[in-house]
């Protein structure tokens, strides 16, 4: 044991063995990427085989008119997962951030997999500028940079969907109240969410996308219900299924829209301040860290500096 370590820390630390080893890793590694890529070219041209993969992974893709996406898919094939309940949070995931398109899967991955490959290659690159680095360290560094590459673009999608989901719900209110309006002055439940639509349109783009979503799926015979429950499905907001739901009850039962919509803001407008206050009590605790780590040095600094000076001057002089 003591032998064989001995050899292998010997191999790293001489400059000229690592070199050799970086050129056979190298060498193995461009021999890997050929036969994956001779794999993929003879994948490519087996019918059976796109047959078997566009059915297991593809079949919930809502058209046919995606060609850039199938060229990506073709690359991004390794990383896209193989079970289906990883695949659909996928599309959830990338639906609460706005990316509703059939190509935005595929997208994901492949720009998920050239960034798992591309900088653990820049930092074997970058290490030959660095000849004082050791293998080991190069070795992981280039791990740091592949869990980077892996960690990175969920960590931005997560932060893609929080911002689009705080968008929208910051927009809700005043949708509802042009609901509230529209529904008093005698529109209908489809009228007012088309004029709705368009009133957001110029300060709040997100929300205004969402309603002409809807009306674009009650215009091709959708259900107004099941529109409602698409648009709280692809948002994946609490508020928003609440708003689907007494919506819903309301035309169960007959009741007022108006009368409903009204409560409903009503309530969502207390809930919202109760949600101030919250952030609001939060501040002082909030406010512990930057006091102590910035203000009261300086302050110790301003008030003691003079006396400590005066001390050291004294002492000196002694």
């Amino acid at each position: 044991m003591d032998d064989s370590g001995t050899v292998v820390t010997g191999l790293f630390s001489d400059p000229q063995s690592f070199r050799w080893l970086m050129i056979l890793v190298i060498s193995a590694g461009i021999f890997c990427f050929d036969i994956a890529f001779l794999f993929l070219l003879f994948n490519y041209f087996d019918p059976l085989k796109k047959r078997l993969d566009f059915v297991a992974f593809r079949k919930n893709k809502i058209s046919d008119e995606g060609g850039f996406a199938d060229t990506l898919y073709e690359f991004a094939r390794t990383a896209i997962p193989r079970t289906q309940e990883i695949y659909q949070k996928t599309r959830i995931r990338l639906s609460y951030a706005g990316f509703r398109s059939p190509d935005s899967l595929p997208i994901y991955y492949f720009i998920r997999l050239m960034l798992m490959i591309t900088l653990p290659v820049l930092v074997l690159l970058f290490s030959f500028l660095f000849p004082s680095l050791s293998s080991t360290r190069v070795f992981l560094i280039m791990l740091m940079a592949l869990m980077v590459g892996m960690i990175v673009p969920s960590y931005y999608l997560d932060m893609k969907a929080a911002r689009y989901q705080k968008t929208l719900r910051r927009a809700l209110p005043d949708a509802i109240d042009m609901l509230v309006v529209c529904t008093e002055a005698g529109l209908g439940l489809n009228a007012a969410v088309q004029r709705v639509a368009r009133e957001l349109a110029g300060f709040h783009p997100t929300l205004s996308q969402e309603l002409l979503l809807i009306t674009a799926e009650m215009r091709t015979g959708v259900d107004r219900n099941q529109a409602f429950m698409n648009m709280a499905e692809r948002t994946g907001l609490q508020d928003i299924r609440g708003l689907v739901a007494i919506l819903t009850q309301s035309m169960r039962f007959g009741t007022s829209i108006a009368q409903t919509l009204r409560t409903y803001a009503e309530d969502f407008r207390d809930q919202r301040m109760q949600t101030a206050e919250e952030e609001a009590a939060k501040l002082a605790t909030k406010m512990i860290f930057p006091l102590v780590c910035c203000f009261f040095p300086v302050f110790f600094i301003v008030v003691l500096g003079p006396a400590v000076i005066q001390i050291m001057t004294t002492m000196g002089n002694r």
